[in-house]
């Protein structure tokens, strides 16, 4: 395919995640209250725990609406997650071969789970994240947390773990459509080592170093599984073409 039917793909590619974001937003404004809720939770728990002045505080007129709309958006980009990973294989498919195309549902089925997992860790890793902020107010001062910042706090830490996770996966798509040798990837492993800890450190919001290792740790275990994917399945191509060269010799000398 040329540059700009690549481009084309990946434009309607992406209108087709971006509508399926904002379905699965339309659904997530009714959900707002409780999700919400589950996210202020932890504030609360340590008010009530440590009797500490600390709040999610709306400052603004339009504050509400606005975090309404934010928080209908990441629900939208989550719930839709198993959509936009679709999209983002059909936009690779194109590029292995007939036979390959079979491996749609071996993507999906792995990055589908590979992302909530992520999400799911970073619901866990979550609640400790606010406590040990929180923990850094003096005593004598009051901790009101702008509604704003703290819902971009939260929902960009479920959405880094999920993302990150699915990474390992794009490496598989990319080793599999011939883009990106598994040896390469192999080659370049201190420095992915190196980026995934300067990432975690960067990504993850709190300043303990027990958050990184959290996200840094599976993410390089991720890696490497993704590498010896890729050469499992390099090594597996290499002896379909020595087998296929050897029938076509055979073939010859007949």
């Amino acid at each position: 395919m040329p540059l700009s039917a690549h481009l084309k793909e990946f434009r309607n590619r992406l209108i087709l995640a971006v509508l399926g974001a904002a379905a699965g937003a339309i659904a997530g404004w009714f959900f707002y209250e409780p999700v919400f809720e589950a996210l202020q939770q932890p504030v609360l728990d340590v008010a009530v725990r440590d009797d500490a002045a600390v709040a999610v505080n709306f400052s603004g007129i339009a504050t509400a609406l606005d975090i309404r709309i934010k928080v209908s958006l990441f629900l939208g980009v989550v719930v839709s997650a198993p959509w936009w990973l679709y999209q983002l294989w059909a936009f690779v498919a194109p590029g292995l071969r007939a036979g390959e195309k079979r491996y749609t549902f071996g993507f999906l089925g792995a990055a589908i789970p590979l992302f909530f997992g992520g999400v799911a860790l970073a619901w866990w890793v979550y609640p400790r994240a606010v406590e040990i902020l929180i923990g850094f107010t003096p005593e004598s001062a009051t901790n009101w947390l702008e509604a704003q910042m703290f819902v971009s706090f939260a929902t960009r830490l479920v959405l880094v773990f999920g993302i990150a996770f699915v990474l390992p996966v794009v490496m598989v798509a990319l080793t599999w459509a011939r883009v990106v040798r598994a040896r390469t990837w192999l080659k370049g492993w201190r420095w992915a080592v190196l980026l995934i800890f300067v990432a975690s450190a960067v990504l993850t919001p709190t300043p303990d170093i027990v958050t990184m290792m959290f996200m840094a740790v599976p993410m390089c275990l991720l890696y490497f599984g993704a590498v010896g994917v890729g050469l499992l399945r390099e090594r597996s191509a290499a002896k379909k073409e020595a087998r296929r060269a050897a029938l076509t010799d055979d073939v010859d000398v007949s």
